[in-house]
């Protein structure tokens, strides 16, 4: 099964790739490779949700952030790619988890993107990753995800 038919079956929907929210591109190509910025769990060009994970946010909500970001991703990809066909794999993705002080679950928060990567790419969605805690994110947001993904020839 492909990405795109694994997508219609799991019931998701890409929208329009988010817009970038300061001085930089979505996505840049070097070789095979597509290095895709930071991205926030915006739908809608909304946040989901603000806040840090551990007081206001849930260990659940942030589990359904870091699915969003993936989400986001993947529309960005789409746009570049013309395809999530074809993606030969992930790479890597760095997670980073808006934190109160005591939370140290931020590798179960980018479970949930990585289950996902899994479920829609089969083995080609296994990638390396690091969870990050840190203090604050850019709008307040309780997760940022950056990745990285191979192209087929």
């Amino acid at each position: 099964m492909t990405p795109e038919e694994r997508l219609k079956e799991l019931g998701i929907e890409l929208t329009e790739a988010p817009k970038p929210l300061g001085s930089y591109v979505p996505c840049v190509r070097s070789g095979n490779l597509l290095f895709l910025s930071g991205i926030l769990p915006l739908r809608n060009g909304k946040l989901t949700r603000t806040g840090r994970v551990g007081e206001s946010v849930t260990l659940q909500q942030a589990q359904e952030d870091a699915k969003q970001t993936v989400i986001n991703a993947l529309s960005i990809l789409k746009s570049h790619a013309g395809s999530l066909n074809k993606i030969s794999r992930c790479i890597k993705l760095n997670g980073y988890v808006a934190s109160a002080p005591d939370f140290t679950e931020q590798p179960k928060v980018l479970n949930a993107a990585s289950d996902l990567l899994f479920e829609i790419f089969g083995d080609a969605g296994k990638h390396a990753r690091a969870a990050v805690g840190v203090y604050v994110l850019p709008l307040n947001s309780p997760v940022e995800i950056d990745f990285i993904f191979e192209t087929k020839s």
